[in-house]
């Protein structure tokens, strides 16, 4: 496997991009002809393009590397970086005229890092600009969804039509003999997530031809399954376990709204209902603060099984 299907089938110009929405694409075809564009704020699902996009519109522009700066804003999150490593590069001078620094998963920022964000979004905005991606725009505070307006845009999932074609077309140009029903099981397994599709078609791609995927290769909603049966059958433990070895980490509050979903696992009291959906909003709360997300999911898990227990 000498190349990634993801890096290598990702559009590299406008003409490229897939836009859902006709509106956007001439809105941005009008920043690209102007040379610049505004401070950015790309919401979405996860693997519908969002990041894509703005590698596009900076190959687009022909900004030169030097004038770009990439943050991975759910590992890089603290107010230290924004102070250090943003506001360093943001001072420093740059080979064009705009320097861009692009924030991606933003709302993984703490508050108080977002809070020191809107200063520096203000401070700097005639020579740096700030694209930002994100899967939950309403963790992302008002004064900076503001800041970003001009440049504000939901990225909508692709349909299941065109998943299946992109997926289709990536396997003819790689020459695989498609079965239909293991490209089936995979779009059932991934969709709307492309990125996740486009590797997991790699991942099953065997002597030329796609193959379904083994049941355990791949995080499905199955897992939910498992671990309310187990919640159910008060093997706590177990459910904890299975969690933290088959969630991945951008699902984490999928899981939160999930347990308050099905709050009779903790009790049919209304007492312990009341009590576990305050554990579940101090968890979902901390979730955006912690430095080790899933030490804080295991952690309200161990609350709710001692509600669920009475010894709490």
């Amino acid at each position: 496997m000498k190349e990634l299907w993801t890096e290598k089938y990702r559009p590299k110009s406008i003409n490229d991009y897939v836009f859902k929405d006709e509106k956007q694409k001439k809105q941005i075809a009008k920043w690209i002809a102007g040379g610049a564009l505004p401070h950015m704020l790309l919401s979405g699902s996860p693997g519908t393009g969002k990041s894509t996009l703005i590698k596009v519109l900076l190959n687009e522009l022909g900004i030169d590397p030097f004038d770009v700066l990439e943050v991975n804003a759910s590992k890089d999150n603290g107010v230290d970086f924004i102070r250090d490593k943003i506001s360093k590069f943001s001072e420093t001078m740059g080979v064009g005229e705009m320097k861009y620094i692009f924030l991606d998963e933003a709302d993984g920022l703490s508050p108080p890092a977002q809070g020191v964000l809107r200063g520096t979004l203000e401070k700097y905005a005639s020579s740096v600009r700030f694209l930002l991606t994100c899967n939950y725009p309403h963790k992302i505070i008002d004064a900076i969804k503001s800041r970003c307006e001009t440049g504000r845009m939901h990225i909508e999932k692709l349909d299941t039509s065109e998943f299946y074609m992109r997926l289709v077309n990536v396997l003819d140009l790689e020459k695989v003999e498609i079965d239909p029903d293991a490209l089936e099981a995979i779009v059932q397994k991934t969709y709307p997530d492309l990125r996740r599709g486009i590797s997991m078609i790699q991942a099953n791609s065997f002597g030329g031809k796609l193959v379904s995927p083994d049941a355990d290769s791949e995080v499905v909603a199955d897992y939910k399954l498992d671990m309310i049966a187990l919640f159910r059958a008060k093997k706590y433990k177990e459910a904890r376990l299975t969690i933290c070895a088959k969630v991945a980490r951008e699902e984490y509050e999928d899981i939160y709204s999930f347990m308050y979903q099905n709050l009779e696992v903790w009790g049919e009291e209304d007492d312990k209902q009341n009590k576990a959906i305050l554990v579940i909003r101090d968890g979902l709360v901390k979730h955006t603060m912690c430095a080790d997300v899933e030490i804080n999911l295991s952690a309200t898990l161990v609350e709710l099984e001692m509600i669920a227990k009475g010894v709490i």
